[in-house]
C-alpha cells in the first residue's frame, strides 16, 4: 500500500471508529427511550453523524465548540465522555451536568465542548462571545458554532454573522441544513434557499456542501480552519445533510405528512457510516465495532449506578 493510501486509510478507520460512535450509541439512546430510564426528551443526529465528525476530526482538543439540542453527535465527536454523557441522560449526579441538563444541554469543557442548547439559535452569540474573549486575550484557539438551518430565521444569528465578520473572530459557522425546522421545509419558511449566502452578504468567506462525503467535508474544513488560525476571520460553511428520525423522539414519521418515504432510499445511499465502513478491512471493522460497543455497555451500566442528585444539589451551581 502505497503512503499516500495508508494515510487514507489510516484516516478512514479513525472516521469510522467517530462515526460508528455516535450512530451506536444514538440507536441504543433509540431503543431505550421507550423504558423511561431516560429522563430528558432526545434529539437524535442519526443521519447527521458526518457533520460533526468531519469538522470536529481537524481541530485540536483546545478548540471550543458550541451546538445545539440535537447535540449528541458533537459532543462526542469532539471526544466528550460517553459515560458523562450517559449518566446525563439518566438524569444522574455523575453526568457531565450533573444530570440537571439532559440530553440537550451537554458540556464537557475539558475537550473544549462548551455547552449545548435547548433553545434554537442561542448558542450563536455565544459561541461569537466565546471568539471574541479568545481575540482579545491573542490565543490561538478556534471557535466552531454548529446550528441548524432554522436559526437561521432569528434575529440572534444575523446579529452575531455582522459581529463576527466586524471584529475579524475567529470562529466557523457550521450550518446543518437537513432542509426541516421540526415538520416545516426550508422553502415554506426562507426567501433565501441557498443559506450560505447569509454568510455572504456580511462579508464572510462562505462555502457550500451539498456532496454527503464526510472526507470531502474534512478537507474543507480543514482548509478554512487554517485560514481562520492564521488570522483571517470568520467563516461559513453550509453543509447539507439528512435527520432520519422524527423532530424530537426515537420513531420515524412518515405519518405525520410533512415529508415524503421516497427520500429514505437516497439516504440509504448516502450513508456515510455505511460507505466509509465498507472502505475497511473486515477485521478492522469489526474491531472497532466490539470495541464501541464494549464502551457503551459499560457507560450505560456506569449510567445506571450513578446516583441521582440529592435535594441539595439543586442549590448548586446557582447564581444568586
Amino acid at each position: 500500500m502505497s503512503s499516500k493510501k495508508q494515510q487514507r486509510y489510516v484516516l478512514a478507520l479513525r472516521l469510522y471508529e467517530s462515526l460508528y460512535r455516535v450512530r451506536w450509541t444514538e440507536s441504543k439512546i433509540a431503543n431505550l427511550y421507550p423504558s423511561d430510564v431516560i429522563k430528558s426528551p432526545v434529539h437524535l443526529s442519526i443521519g447527521q453523524e458526518s457533520v460533526s465528525v468531519g469538522v470536529c476530526d481537524v481541530l485540536k482538543k483546545t478548540d471550543i465548540v458550541f451546538g445545539t439540542y440535537r447535540g449528541h453527535a458533537l459532543y462526542l465527536a469532539k471526544g466528550g465522555n460517553l459515560k458523562a454523557m450517559m449518566a446525563e441522560l439518566f438524569g444522574k449526579l455523575d453526568g457531565c451536568a450533573k444530570g440537571k441538563g439532559g440530553s440537550m444541554h451537554l458540556i464537557d469543557s475539558s475537550v473544549g465542548v462548551m455547552g449545548t442548547s435547548a433553545v434554537v439559535a442561542t448558542s450563536i452569540s455565544e459561541a461569537v462571545g466565546y471568539a471574541l474573549g479568545i481575540d482579545y486575550q491573542e490565543k490561538s484557539e478556534v471557535v466552531v458554532c454548529f446550528f441548524g438551518d432554522g436559526a437561521t430565521g432569528a434575529g440572534a444569528f444575523h446579529e452575531s454573522l455582522n459581529f463576527a465578520a466586524l471584529k475579524k473572530l475567529p470562529i466557523l459557522f457550521v450550518c446543518e441544513n437537513n432542509e426541516y425546522a421540526i415538520h416545516s421545509h426550508l422553502s415554506d419558511r426562507s426567501s433565501q434557499k441557498d443559506l450560505y449566502k447569509f454568510g455572504v452578504v456580511n462579508n464572510i468567506p462562505s462555502y457550500v456542501q451539498k456532496e454527503k462525503c464526510i472526507f470531502q467535508l474534512r478537507s474543507r474544513c480543514e482548509e478554512l480552519i487554517n485560514e481562520i488560525r492564521s488570522g483571517k476571520g470568520p467563516h461559513f460553511i453550509e453543509v447539507y445533510t439528512d435527520r432520519w428520525l422524527e423532530h424530537v423522539g426515537p420513531n420515524e414519521d412518515w405519518d405525520l405528512g410533512y415529508r415524503s418515504e421516497k427520500e429514505k432510499p437516497r439516504w440509504l445511499e448516502e450513508d456515510q457510516v455505511k460507505i466509509v465502513g465498507e472502505m475497511l478491512k473486515i477485521s478492522d471493522r469489526k474491531n472497532i465495532e466490539q470495541q464501541v460497543k464494549k464502551e457503551l455497555k459499560e457507560a450505560i451500566i456506569f449510567a445506571e449506578k450513578s446516583p441521582f442528585p440529592g435535594e441539595m444539589d439543586l442549590y448548586e451551581d446557582v447564581y444568586r
